[in-house]
């Protein structure tokens, strides 16, 4: 399962959210992420602007502003 990390530069909740992935993604090795700067784009400023950081499967919103373990999980038993 490929996750998507959209963050911002200088922001505490996106380096939380940072810390809380590599830590769930050491005990579940079939997950992997990315990161993504939401202002290298104009649409995903639009789209995301002040809920960064947001966890997204696909398109699918997993959470945001807060790393939600439940949810990654529900997430992950989905895919």
């Amino acid at each position: 399962m490929e996750l998507s990390l959209y963050y911002r530069e200088q922001c505490h909740l996106c380096d939380a959210m940072r810390k809380a992935l590599v830590a769930f993604t050491r005990n579940h090795p079939s997950v992997s992420w990315h990161e993504i700067d939401i202002d290298r784009d104009s649409e995903l400023i639009r789209r995301f602007d002040a809920r960064v950081p947001v966890l997204c499967y696909g398109d699918t919103e997993i959470c945001h502003y807060f790393f939600d373990e439940s949810a990654l999980i529900a997430a992950l038993a989905l895919a």
